[in-house]
């Protein structure tokens, strides 16, 4: 339970490159809010939490071993969510910018292909916000969170 197999260098060497090697696949894989992922966004990640596990840990099933891991890994989080927050260029870099996709009823299809947005995603963003067509809408831009806001014509 308290004896590792690896050496606690290694453990954290391997945590951190996980860490960003997964950070690095799913910024290239696009913006989607955690609490909007659809059915294999999320066995997506359910997976690949599995398929990274060995490699983080090295075949080392200790409790100490799993402690080590936990801590660089939220201690990563933390240094890169204050690097961000001093940083705009590596927010930037990380989070990405939002993009628009409608201005003044305007459609920007390659804004859509770019972020990997469907016509029906972008259509339920506008029907939440009481949009009835894209005419209607003044805004739509896609946040760095993968959150649609859509400001209505009218409210503008």
């Amino acid at each position: 339970m308290f004896t590792m197999t690896v050496p606690w260098w290694e453990l954290i060497l391997r945590g951190a490159i996980v860490y960003v090697v997964l950070l690095v696949l799913l910024r290239i894989a696009g913006k989607r809010q955690v609490g909007e992922l659809a059915p294999f966004d999320l066995v997506l990640l359910l997976i690949l939490s599995n398929a990274v596990q060995n490699s983080m840990n090295g075949g080392d099933v200790s409790l100490i071993g799993g402690l080590i891991l936990a801590i660089i890994l939220v201690s990563i989080d933390y240094l890169i969510s204050l690097a961000t927050y001093r940083s705009r260029k590596l927010e930037t870099l990380i989070e990405g910018q939002p993009q628009i996709l409608i201005h003044n009823g305007k459609l920007y299809e390659d804004a859509m292909q770019r972020a990997k947005i469907s016509h029906r995603e972008l259509e339920a963003a506008l029907r939440q916000t009481g949009c009835a067509s894209i005419e209607s809408v003044a805004a739509a831009v896609l946040e760095s969170s993968g959150k649609i806001s859509v400001i209505r014509r009218n409210q503008a």
